[in-house]
């Protein structure tokens, strides 16, 4: 690899932190058609092509060195995926890794978006939130406060949508708050001592603030769970769910039946999903019905719910008060066993037929659904998919990825966390990349990148996918 020009030092390469990316394009692309490209996004204080020492070819790998980290985030998200000279591959755009960094991989797009800021004690989340709206539209803001005081310890964290939007928050903002990039979250950040107050999004904001991750089935916590068997009855219920659903999505799913009053997904003290919801409808039978039907319906596919009753508070030790509770779930549970089952009722659709309920989550707008290519069809490009936290079900894949043409086939690679899309149409591809690399679907995320092409000088079994 060559070497950066001794000109620039490499002490100033990471400064600012995070304002150098890390661009893999066409070997045919030249230092100035970079420049160029870049150069509307802010000051560029350096260009490197890496070329090869023997042939001094370029090997499609280059860096590109901004003034300001918020420079270089927004030449991120809008370069990222284009095409620059016809006849050429859309190019990868990630920020690079500081030379002094340990990791082997790449920078994170949520690593640049949480903000850790320091604050006056009396401030609270609505405060925390209108002070830093104006960079940017925030998912959400959390204050850090003592475990066993319930007080502010003056810190708290701030999450944007966009690593571009953190960035500019941190540039600008009034230097009291001190405001950095908040370290990447660990598992021993989750059990860290702090408690902070719920970090809650509109139910229908159309923004989702998705946990990237998956959990373990949640306890309810402090909300005492009721065992139906026995009569317990009530209008409250708890939803537990190992994948990662949105508030949107829960909001979505228990609105169906008519009567919910509140729906809110339960976070820990980082603004994270502990992995389960409460819900309260206006009445028993909403919520008798509601259990009875959502109670092991997968959703998304593959993820089981549990539903459980949980006490509201209510008084119920009356005889009369039992009786009519018993009567209304009564009733309800004729109404449940007698009509349409889960199957017909909640079934995600498939193609062509139309649900209620979409069997895909994404927070990227997806085309109409398009008809596979023939399975004979010539390879003409192949995407590399990368899945996080676990890859999703074949047919969702395929449900997503036909939606820009000439799909031929979906390849998992078993034990792996990655699978291969094989399209007909080079276009095609290349749209789908575009529009899936980094977003989200039912909770998992993904990275959409060219497949390498099979090595012709390779002596191993030829590739089946």
């Amino acid at each position: 690899m060559e070497e950066y020009p001794t000109k620039q030092g490499t002490e100033n390469l990471d400064d600012p932190p995070n304002s150098r990316l890390f661009v893999v394009t066409s070997r045919s692309i030249t230092e100035d058609e970079l420049r160029d490209s870049f150069s509307v996004f802010g000051d560029i204080q350096g260009v490197w092509v890496v070329k090869d020492k023997q042939t001094k070819e370029s090997k499609g790998i280059c860096y590109v060195k901004f003034s300001k980290s918020s420079q270089a985030c927004l030449a991120m998200e809008e370069m990222h995926g284009k095409v620059l000279m016809d006849g050429t591959k859309p190019i990868k755009v990630f920020i690079a890794q500081s030379r002094s960094s340990t990791r082997h991989r790449d920078v994170e797009d949520e690593e640049l978006t949480r903000i850790f800021v320091m604050i006056p004690k009396t401030f609270s989340e609505e405060d925390l939130k209108n002070t830093f709206k104006e960079y940017g539209d925030i998912e959400y803001c959390v204050i850090i406060k003592n475990k066993f005081t319930g007080e502010s310890k003056g810190l708290g964290y701030v999450r944007y949508y966009k690593p571009s939007q953190a960035a500019v928050a941190i540039e600008n903002c009034d230097k009291t708050y001190r405001a950095i990039l908040a370290e990447p979250r660990t598992k021993a950040s989750t059990t860290e001592e702090y408690t902070g107050g719920t970090a809650r999004g509109d139910y229908m904001s159309g923004a989702d603030s998705m946990n990237q991750y998956a959990f373990p089935m949640a306890d309810p916590g402090n909300y005492p769970v009721m065992d139906y068997r026995s009569g317990d009855f009530t209008r409250c219920l708890m939803m537990s769910t190992r994948a990662a659903l949105t508030q949107e999505q829960i909001f979505a799913l228990f609105d169906i039946i008519p009567g919910m009053e509140y729906c809110e997904l339960q976070r820990d003290a980082y603004g994270m999903s502990k992995g389960h919801a409460l819900i309260r409808y206006s009445n028993l039978g909403s919520a008798v019905y509601a259990k009875e039907k959502l109670n092991g319906f997968e959703y998304p596919p593959g993820n089981r719910l549990a539903v459980n009753f949980v006490d509201d508070g209510e008084d119920r030790s009356s005889p009369v008060g039992r009786m009519a509770m018993q009567f209304v779930a009564a009733q309800m549970m004729s109404a449940v066993w007698n009509g349409p089952s889960t199957s017909q009722v909640m079934k995600p659709p498939g193609y062509p037929t139309v649900s209620s309920i979409s069997r895909i989550q994404t927070d990227v707008n997806l085309p109409p659904l398009k008809k596979l290519a023939p399975p004979d069809s010539k390879a003409k490009e192949r995407l590399f998919v990368v899945f996080s936290p676990s890859p999703l079900p074949m047919d969702v894949l395929e449900d997503v990825f036909c939606r820009f043409g000439s799909l031929i086939e979906v390849h998992l690679v078993p034990g792996r966390k990655v699978g291969y899309m094989k399209y007909a149409d080079k276009q095609c591809a290349d749209e789908a990349m575009a529009a899936l690399h980094g977003r989200i679907v039912n909770g998992v995320k993904m990275k959409v990148m060219l497949a390498d092409p099979p090595r012709e000088e390779s002596h191993k079994r030829p590739r089946t996918y």
